[in-house]
């Protein structure tokens, strides 16, 4: 990805929940394909779910929304959808019911700041299915997202 990127790549270390993380951190170029990317999932600085999801949310960039924001549960799969609204989530979500026939529910959470927000709750049953769509193009590290 050099020709991506303006520098090497750097481990990075934090905290998170009283436990030691590790990260990767770059950054990449200003080119004209990260801004048409950007402009398609920010409006007025406001991040959203796209109106043509149902095109562009490939089995490859589905493995990626899970490697990325999804977290394993006990008896399926939630993703972390927190920063849209419910209308942008409920239109994820039924992209993963009509194209790709997950079970899918929506969580709502309330923060102590009476924020409400969002999540996607794929469905154990739906799992095995999610499986066999996302796992060609996981990368082995994050098997554990889909229960592997």
């Amino acid at each position: 990805m050099s020709h991506y990127c303006s520098s090497c790549p750097r481990l990075t270390t934090g905290v998170r929940a009283g436990n030691r993380v590790l990260g990767l951190e770059f950054c990449t170029r200003a080119l004209p394909c990260f801004t048409k990317l950007h402009s398609l999932f920010y409006v007025n600085k406001v991040k959203i779910i796209p109106d043509n999801i149902y095109e562009i949310l490939t089995p490859v960039a589905l493995a990626h929304l899970i490697m990325g924001d999804g977290s394993v549960q006990r008896h399926g799969l939630i993703l972390c959808t927190n920063s849209f609204s419910v209308q942008d989530v409920v239109r994820l979500m039924n992209v993963l019911i009509t194209r790709y026939r997950l079970e899918c529910s929506l969580r709502i959470i309330t923060r102590p700041n009476k924020k409400i927000e969002y999540t996607i709750y794929i469905r154990q049953g739906s799992m095995p299915l999610l499986r066999t769509i996302v796992t060609p193009y996981f990368h082995p590290s994050m098997y554990y997202k889909l229960g592997l």
